[in-house]
């Protein structure tokens, strides 16, 4: 990956900072049951959004093949004409930078996510009624797992990653009835038809 360490340390301070404004806003470093978890298979139970992985971790991997496809639409410049100084198509610093804003985009939500307005909204318009937010283990953990999408996007044909992320999206919206889509929907227009469906009522 053609990003050089200075960009990488900067991605490990934003997540250092997000970590510790997350602690100072009162989020728990670890889950309160005292133990960390590689994986959290109960999406209502008190361990989700607490550990390194979760149901929840596909959504943060499709996060980062969307800011990778964004960035690269965003910040490409036509070799023949003029460019910003310093950047530099495709090339070490243009990879460094989308790397950065996706990392701060991604820790931005983080941030917003665990606001008690948004843990609010979270309880009222979706099912997770006993929802209190997430632990800074698994805010870290999901950036990372942000990371990981981005890099798999700078890896692989873009057909590959869009079916990837597609077969994520029909995984957990069979596995949990649940997934980024879904969750978005439910965030900013709940549906009540789909509240009902996904109770299986």
């Amino acid at each position: 990956m053609l990003i050089s360490r200075k960009y990488i340390w900067i991605v490990a301070a934003l997540m250092l900072a997000a970590a510790i404004i997350l602690w100072s806003m009162g989020r728990p470093l670890i889950c309160t049951c005292g133990y960390v978890k590689l994986w959290e298979g109960g999406v209502n139970s008190a361990g989700n959004s607490q550990h390194i992985a979760d149901w929840y971790t596909p959504s943060h991997m499709i996060h980062g093949a969307i800011f990778y496809g964004l960035t690269h639409l965003l910040l490409r410049w036509k070799q023949a004409g003029p460019r910003p100084i310093g950047i530099v198509p495709y090339g070490d610093l243009a990879l460094g930078v989308r790397l950065v804003l996706a990392a701060a985009i991604e820790l931005a939500w983080e941030l917003v996510e665990n606001s008690p307005a948004v843990i609010d909204r979270y309880r009222q318009a979706t099912l997770a009624v006993g929802y209190s937010g997430d632990s800074v283990l698994n805010s870290m953990a999901d950036c990372g797992w942000m990371l990981l999408g981005f890099y798999a996007a700078y890896r692989l044909p873009w057909r590959w990653t869009l079916a990837i992320a597609l077969a994520f999206e029909l995984l957990t919206l069979w596995v949990i009835r649940d997934n980024l889509t879904l969750n978005i929907v439910m965030l900013l227009h709940p549906i009540d038809a789909i509240r009902v469906w996904q109770a299986g009522v």
